[in-house]
This record gives structure tokens, sequence and C-alpha cells, in this order.
């Protein structure tokens, strides 16, 4: 049977501090009154039965996922106690359908993301469930065809075509700088990385127990006991599922493939306030511009009012800039120095306190 698991579990420090420790980017209704979570969630209208679809998250936002998909079956809420990274993720959304049903596929999809027109994105993930239960030993991975050369999202580099629409990926590429993207681009043999894979459970669990098998054994506990996940989960050791299991078998070491499917939509990975911004319309001055504010001589600027209607936020002179004002916290940065926001929740959390950052 096939199953669909979002994985909800990311912090979004990079988007501080409109998401903050208590409330991350994904369950943030500033999507035309939706979360990215929710969004996630209509995606898959259609494609499969709601008690079908699982969601993987911290145990901290349980209830706001649970408030936010009132339709999810109660035992498909998956929330770990403490976060370990997206090889856990996976490895554990699979031990646990392993134990429910030893013949299935899953499609690992992210709650950080905006696609459009979701109809295209249904087919997709149904052409990569095929791949995955009809070439042996598939690890089927989404490559978004990249329509600029973008910085901040890694590439894959795709080979043979193993059957019509799939092909094998051969090497996954960090994010490049520029003049690396073009070349990646233009060559026509790169896509970005979407983060998101179909495969059969026990192929994945197979190859975690080959490259992870100590974590591998910790999460086959924690399925068939879920009253010791608190007491093992923590112990996982922490990575990547890219670094720890897609790039290695992409190497051909390890008996499985890693297939790529082509997602032709218009995507864009929600990580930070750049990412952000590109989805908001813009001033005649460039600017991005939300909520109560006034801005005079100011160009190219993000400035974001989440404080309310009694609040204004007013600039005057500045250009490349980001201002976000929250009631908790206000920041203020160079858009050059947006991707470094981690290191200001870093140095907040350790002078007022956690319930800040």
């Amino acid at each position: 049977m096939r199953y669909v698991v979002i994985m909800a579990g990311g912090s979004g420090t990079r988007l501080w501090p409109l998401s903050r420790k208590g409330r991350p980017k994904q369950l943030l209704e500033i999507f035309g009154g939706k979360s990215l979570l929710r969004l996630a969630y209509e995606r898959l209208e259609g494609l499969l039965p709601t008690e079908q679809i699982l969601v993987c998250t911290g145990r901290a936002y349980a209830d706001d996922v649970r408030a936010q998909l009132p339709e999810l079956p109660a035992e498909n809420l998956l929330g770990e106690p403490v976060g370990r990274d997206s090889v856990n993720a996976v490895g554990w959304s699979a031990a646990v359908l392993l134990e429910r049903d030893p013949e299935a596929d899953v499609a690992m999809v992210t709650a950080d993301q905006i696609i459009t027109p979701a109809d295209r994105f249904r087919a997709t993930l149904a052409e990569a469930f095929v791949a995955a239960e009809e070439i042996p030993g598939a690890l089927v991975t989404l490559g978004v065809v990249p329509t600029s050369a973008h910085t901040g999202y890694g590439y894959l580099r795709r080979g043979e075509e193993l059957r019509p629409g799939a092909f094998r990926i051969e090497e996954f590429k960090e994010k490049p700088s520029l003049d690396v993207a073009r070349g990646y681009v233009e060559s026509g043999q790169y896509w970005w990385n979407a983060g998101m894979f179909v495969w059969r459970a026990a192929t994945l669990f197979a190859q975690l127990e080959r490259f992870l098998p100590e974590n591998a054994a910790v999460l086959h506990e924690v399925a068939a006991h879920p009253e010791r996940l608190d007491e093992l989960f923590p112990t996982l050791a922490r990575t990547s599922v890219d670094y720890a299991i897609m790039e290695p078998a992409a190497t051909g070491a390890s008996g499985a493939v890693v297939v790529g499917i082509p997602l032709e939509v218009q995507w864009s990975d929600v990580g930070g306030y750049l990412s952000y911004a590109e989805l908001l319309p813009k001033d005649h001055h460039g600017n991005t511009v939300t909520g109560q504010s006034v801005l005079l001589d100011s160009s190219g600027c993000i400035v974001l009012n989440m404080v309310g209607p009694e609040h204004v936020v007013a600039t005057l002179g500045l250009e490349g800039m980001l201002v976000v004002a929250t009631p908790q916290a206000t920041l203020v940065a160079g858009l050059n120095d947006v991707e470094r926001v981690k290191m200001v929740v870093a140095q907040v959390s350790e002078r007022y306190g956690a319930e800040l950052a």
C-alpha cells in the first residue's frame, strides 16, 4: 500500500523572529491565511486516503499540528521527542510503516515548500511511486527542473534514463557559487534537489542497516516498542538522509539505485527571508512590504510588520535591508547577511532565554 509522510520537524531559525522555537515556520499561517503544513497536506488531496497520510514532527508542535490538520488520524502523528535530523525522520517513518504494512511504499514530502500547480505535483508523485515499485532497489528522489542559476539550492546530476521519465542520479552537489550554478543550468544535466523521496519502506530500511546499523537497530526497537521512544530516540546519531544514504547509494556500491523524477512546477523552498520575499509582491521601488509601514527614500528592502494595526514600521534612506517586527522581537539586517540569522538566534537564546529564540 502507498503512504505519504509529511516531514514537518524543522525549527526554521532562518526566519526568526517570524519563526520561533515554539512556532516554527511550517506552522505560521502567513501564506494566504494558511500554514506551509496545511498547504502541504492540501497538495495531497485526491492522491491517497487520509488514513494513508502521516506527519513526522517535533512533539512540542503536536498540538498545533492537530489543530491545523484535524482530519489526521491520531496514530498518524509521529512526534519526535528531540530532533535527530532527516535520516532518523525517514528511518523512523519507514520502521513504523513496516510494522503496520511490510509492503509499504512511502513518499517523504516536506512541509516548508510552496509548489504549484498541485495537480502536477500529485501526478509526479504518482510517477515516482511507480518507479519505486518497478525498479529493484530504487531510492527515488524528486528533482525540480531549474528556472535559474540559484545558489541557495543543492543540485542533482542525472545520468541514463532507466525507464521513461526516470533517470539514474549520479551525483549530489552542494549549494554552488553563481558561476558553477550557471554551468549546471546551461548543461541541462542538473536539477534542484527538492529533498523529497519515494521508496519501498523495506528498501530504505535495508540501506539504513547498511550505512547506519546502530541507528537502524534503535529505530527498529522504537517502532516495535513505542513506549521506549523517549529513552532511545535521543541516542541516535544525527545526520542528513542525503549524506548518510542517498549520496553513497548514488555510487552504486550498496545494491540500491538512486532514481530521479523531474518535477516541473513552480517551486520555492521557503528556507529564509529571500525565498519568502520572492512569494510576495514588490512596490515600484523593489521593496517587499507587509503590514503598516512607511518607506521613504528606501529601495530593495524587505519590511515585514507582524505586530498589528497599532504599530507602524518606518524606514528612511535604506537600501537592501531587512526589517522584521513582531511583538516579541525585531530584526534589522542587511540582505547580504540574512543567511546568518541563525547566529543572532543563538545569541538571543544565550542572553535572554530560549523563550525569545
